[in-house]
């Protein structure tokens, strides 16, 4: 629809009047009218089957009329001034929020380099550089709070370095201290610095602010895993999607109007694409076929059973070598003269296992023979599994040996007070006065405790690097040297690199979000013992974002088998770590004493009573008679249990709607049989109305006739035409029965009436 352009007459009487100083009611009625139609069109042209080029036009005509006319509407009364300024300040404003958006849109970091290596990949791969990018914004966010309340406030307002004993490098270590190796092991200066929990003071209160770093430093241990939760479950309800994915029906429909993926813009991707689909299928049809049949039950039984219990072997053996590399490392630590494997032992035993296991796991499903859809979810359950094995033997190897620090730390406090004792007596003795202040001892001579949550901080930085390591020198060597080779000596050689072995390398989607999301548990696991390991993990984040696009868009091919997995998919992963890494960092704080020389918890028996100390000193007494009242058990147990109700009755309730939902279907799927039988001229498939046909009055029952036998044509008499009776009138005569499934006249075969003969189209 265009702007009244075609009647010159009307456009020209509409110039004529909006000349003059004021218009007639009539008119401008006349004229408003026109401006509200021509801001329809430009409200809906967006959604017209027009070109690109024709919807330009028109909304220009229309925003030039409606521009044009409108202040001649507006203009000619005492408060039209005030309106016509309130409508400019709104298309100002919209204006503004429209700007504004492209200019937040255009803040998006990394938006450009997604979308390239989605026009060339598909959506499949690039959902894996989104969550890299919504991971590098969490721990964005979780560093600049660290920052922020633990680490700039202990640099800038805390006691400086050699000042104590915990922020000064010992004796024996000054000489090595500075030293490539040392420092590549978090050793030396590296170990003594605001990297790690043993390096703030226990003082409740630092600088001119009284700033109180230790509950400082316990809140933000636990408001990480907060905010973390907030972050993923908003995430999660924003990317929530509506659709048939997890239902049964039209799988086969569903999969038509909804598998190709129209984001891509390369023809090779766009083929590799059609192929995926035709597989999928192929595959989808295999699944129906042997869901009908089943060769050989037992053997596949019996081959299944073997293959689970082959992966179990390889689960349990990669627990144990994990836990004698901790054992191994433990011993190493005593000495002096390590080569570098047994430096490096533990994080070699680790990184070797993640990339040995998993071909491991694809060569045990082929005797599953299952399904490629299903066999994929196997083999992503195996290596979660693996990987979670990992980490918590891990964690239970450390914990191992934090046991034996504790006892370790327990003699050296004895010694080091039986020590100043001892000193301070020997000074007294040797100076003839017993009030005397012996001199200070150095800092670097002090006898010191193990300080075990340090040595847990190092373990998990000195992973997480090697963890970097590893993954980049797999990208180079198993991406760009293979694809270097293939592209360069593919023309000498003597098969078809391209298309044989060793061809290009497919992005391993599965196995990179894998990775990542549990190098995000050492995170979030870690960062309690080492602050700074949140800032090292957006390091790699950053550097992983440029270097896995470069290595994509430079060294590998779409893969043929799409993995399609939404960021909700990736995020209740990361959810489930994000639980499991809560537990061993809760009880630290709840159950374990801290060290007595190290950390801002030392001199406590329990890290969280920090909490009650600045309850109980630093708040009115009745907050600390509230929250007293509120940790009674005689509270807790009740709110459990009504917890537990509130749990059961909302599953039920789940349920029962379930339960509704699933036989709405099933009368809607009965619906939609019924309809496709009517129109096919077919028989009722509903067995009920079947047999409530026989029992509607008038109804007859007949036999079925016997095979071979024919049916005999029944002639009946004509019934007596009725008078016609107009709609309402009384003593309404039913003329026939009708039944709830009557059969086609028009259908092929035997019929016990002839239809009257059509004498015209009918009438309407």
């Amino acid at each position: 629809m265009l702007p009244p352009e075609g009647n010159d007459k009307e456009k020209m009487e509409m110039e004529d009047s909006s000349s003059d100083d004021c218009l007639s009611d009539g008119e401008k009625a006349i004229l408003m009218e026109a401006l509200e139609e021509q801001k329809k069109i430009i409200n809906s042209i967006r959604n017209k089957p027009w070109r690109m080029y024709r919807k330009l036009h028109i909304r220009n005509k229309t925003q030039g009329f409606v521009d044009e006319y409108e202040a001649a509407v507006l203009g000619g009364s005492d408060g039209a001034s005030f309106l016509a300024f309130k409508m400019m300040m709104q298309k100002k404003w919209a204006k503004f929020l429209k700007d504004f958006a492209v200019f937040k849109a255009s803040l998006i970091p990394w938006d450009a380099k997604i979308k390239n290596v989605q026009s060339h990949y598909g959506s499949s791969v690039a959902s894996y550089f989104l969550f890299l990018r919504w991971m590098y914004g969490v721990n964005i966010v979780l560093f600049t709070l660290t920052l922020l309340l633990v680490i700039l406030p202990e640099h800038y307002m805390g006691l400086p370095y050699g000042a104590i004993p915990r922020k000064t490098v010992p004796r024996e270590e000054q000489a090595t201290a500075q030293d490539y190796a040392t420092l590549m092991n978090f050793m030396g200066y590296a170990k003594y610095s605001v990297l790690f929990y043993g390096y703030y003071n226990s003082e409740s209160e630092i600088g001119p602010m009284n700033f109180k770093l230790p509950l400082a430093y316990l809140i933000m241990g636990l408001t990480t895993f907060g905010f973390s939760l907030v972050l993923l479950m908003q995430g999660m309800a924003k990317n929530v999607e509506v659709g048939g994915d997890g239902d049964n029906e039209f799988n086969f429909s569903w999969m038509m109007f909804t598998s190709w993926d129209y984001l891509v813009a390369n023809p090779e991707t766009a083929d590799i694409r059609f192929a995926s689909a035709l597989t999928g299928f192929k595959e989808s049809i295999g699944e129906e076929n042997d869901k009908n049949q089943q060769d050989n039950i037992h053997l596949r039984r019996f081959l299944r059973v073997l293959a689970n219990f082959m992966v179990t072997c390889i689960l349990t053996g990669a627990c144990y070598l994990i836990f004698f590399a901790v054992k191994r490392s433990q011993e190493f630590s005593k000495r002096d003269d390590l080569s570098f494997y047994e430096k490096h032992e533990l994080e070699i035993v680790m990184s070797v296992l993640g990339n040995v296991c998993p071909p491991l796991f694809e060569a045990i499903a082929e005797l599953e023979a299952y399904n490629p859809n299903v066999a994929l979810k196997w083999q992503l359950g195996r290596i979660y599994a693996l990987f979670l094995g990992n980490l918590y033997t891990f964690l239970l190897a450390m914990f191992a040996d934090v046991q034996t620090k504790l006892v370790e730390e327990m003699e050296i406090r004895n010694a080091s007070e039986w020590f100043m004792k001892e000193y301070i007596a020997n000074f007294s003795r040797y100076s003839n006065d017993s009030e005397a202040t012996p001199p200070p001892i150095d800092p670097a001579d002090a006898i010191r405790g193990p300080c075990w949550e340090t040595s847990v901080g190092v373990e998990f930085v000195k992973l997480t690097v090697s963890d970097i390591q590893v993954t980049y020198m797999t990208i180079f060597v198993g991406d760009f040297l293979r694809a270097f080779f293939v592209r360069f000596f593919n023309y000498c050689w003597c098969w078809d690199l391209e298309a044989g072995w060793p061809s290009y390398g497919e992005f391993d989607i599965s196995g990179n979000v894998l990775g990542l999301v549990f190098n995000q548990g050492m995170i979030w696991m870690g960062a309690f013992y080492a602050p700074g390991l949140v800032g090292i993990n957006v390091l790699r984040l950053l550097s992983s974002m440029y270097y896995q696009c470069w290595a994509v868009m430079c060294c590998n091919v779409p893969h043929e088998r799409v993995f399609k997995a939404s960021l909700n998919f990736y995020m209740g992963l990361l959810l489930l770590i994000l639980f499991l890494s809560l537990l061993p960092v809760v009880y630290t704080i709840m159950s374990m004493p801290p060290s007595f020389d190290c950390g801002p918890f030392s001199g406590k028996d329990k890290m969280f009573h920090t909490i009650l100390e600045t309850i109980e000193l630093d708040l009115p007494k009745f907050v600390g008679s509230l929250f007293k009242g509120l940790a009674n058990p005689g509270l807790i147990i009740p709110g459990v249990l009504l917890m537990v109700l509130a749990i059961y009755y909302l599953n039920a309730t789940a349920n029962a709607y379930m339960h509704a939902n699933n036989e709405l279907k099933k009368k809607m799927q009965m619906a939609r049989d019924e309809e496709k039988a009517k129109r096919n001229n077919k028989e009722s498939t509903n067995e009920v109305e079947k047999d409530l046909e026989y029992l509607l009055p008038g109804r007859v029952w007949e036999p079925d006739p016997e095979p071979g036998e024919e049916v005999k044509e029944v002639k009946e008499e004509k019934p007596a035409k009725k008078s016609k009776k107009k709609p309402g009138a009384e003593d309404v005569e039913v003329q026939k029965d009708v039944s709830l499934a009557s059969e086609n006249p028009n259908a092929k075969g035997p019929v016990t009436k002839q239809p009257k003969k059509s004498k015209g189209p009918p009438k309407e």
